[in-house]
């Protein structure tokens, strides 16, 4: 029995919209930086799809997009109990990591795609109770804060690398954990006496350095009058022997001097004796018996010499007197 148009326009329109509703659910885009996995009656199928659109069968197959590329978990609120007894509460704890893609398969049929809730999630509550159950609160919220990062993230990665290696921690943030109010006052009246007791060391460390570098410059200041003092002194001394010397040079030259003129003369002394011993002659002895008879006024020859005879004028007239 032939279909009426209507029929026919209600049938195509059911085929198209069967055909329309189909594609739509079996085409799906993975995002840059995931990977896809599939999943077909619950059971996880052995590939992975990379960013980009891809189709599957619809209704029977499910994908779920995973991160491949660095990302970062917060645990928040996670609860805590100190060796003392007491519970405090760590407001958020941040977790980077990023996952192998090679190791997604493995770690997704091990741990699901919501791997991070057992891997991450849980090993943070547990590893952190069990920090906080063997430090008292001073421990825990002051003394060994500052190492709880680092100690989280190795105890983490510890485990990690025996349940899933693919999996790697970069960095773990720990913020401050909330204490009971009374506590907290008290660690804050005990911060602010701290902060005293600082301020007051720090300020007697700079009066004692101030003191020193004025011990420090007086001991310079003596220092160089000292130095000063004892080049003047030296250049006295120097002053002094200088003086020394230049009137033992003088003397020098004073000796040499009358040593030069004595020498001189009785050089001339020698020369004279050895010029009166070389004139001590028979001729020279009668010469100057001449010269000194021809210096008289009167010379007498004959046998007979007056007894009494002048040889000056004066002495002549004195004699007429006489007469």
């Amino acid at each position: 029995m032939p279909m009426s148009p209507l029929t026919e326009h209600i049938l195509i329109g059911s085929i198209l919209m069967t055909f329309f509703i189909m594609f739509h659910y079996s085409l799906h885009r993975i995002e840059e930086g995931y990977v896809g996995v599939y999943f077909r009656g619950g059971a996880l199928l052995p590939f992975t799809s990379q960013p980009g659109y891809h189709m599957m069968i619809p209704l029977l197959t499910v994908y779920r997009p995973v991160q491949v590329t660095l990302q970062t978990d917060e645990v928040k609120n996670v609860p805590c109990g100190t060796s003392g007894g007491v519970m405090i509460y760590f407001d958020r704890i941040e977790v980077v990591n990023i996952l192998q893609p090679a190791s997604v398969l493995d770690i997704v049929r091990n741990y699901t795609a919501d791997y991070d809730k057992t891997l991450i999630f849980n090993k943070v509550h547990h590893e952190l109770n069990q920090f906080c159950s063997i430090h008292t609160l001073h421990e825990v919220y002051i003394d060994l804060f500052d190492q709880i990062d680092e100690n989280l993230k190795i105890a983490l990665q510890k485990d990690l690398n025996e349940m899933a290696q693919g999996l790697k921690i970069q960095a773990v943030r720990v913020t401050k954990p909330k204490i009971p109010e009374v506590i907290r006052k008290n660690y804050e009246l005990m911060e602010s006496e701290k902060t005293k007791l600082l301020i007051a060391v720090q300020h007697q460390k700079v009066v004692e350095k101030d003191a020193e570098t004025e011990r420090k410059k007086a001991i310079i200041e003596a220092e160089k009058k000292a130095q000063i003092a004892k080049i003047q002194a030296e250049q006295n001394i120097m002053e002094k022997e200088s003086l020394k010397r230049i009137a033992q040079i003088e003397d020098e030259m004073h000796l040499a001097r009358q040593k030069s003129h004595t020498d001189a003369e009785s050089y001339r002394v020698q020369q004279q004796a050895e010029a009166n011993r070389l004139l001590h002659t028979k001729e020279y002895i009668e010469l100057k018996k001449f010269e000194s008879l021809s210096q008289n006024e009167k010379v007498y020859f004959g046998p007979n010499i007056p007894q009494v005879f002048l040889n000056s004028p004066c002495h002549s007239d004195k004699n007429k007197d006489l007469n």
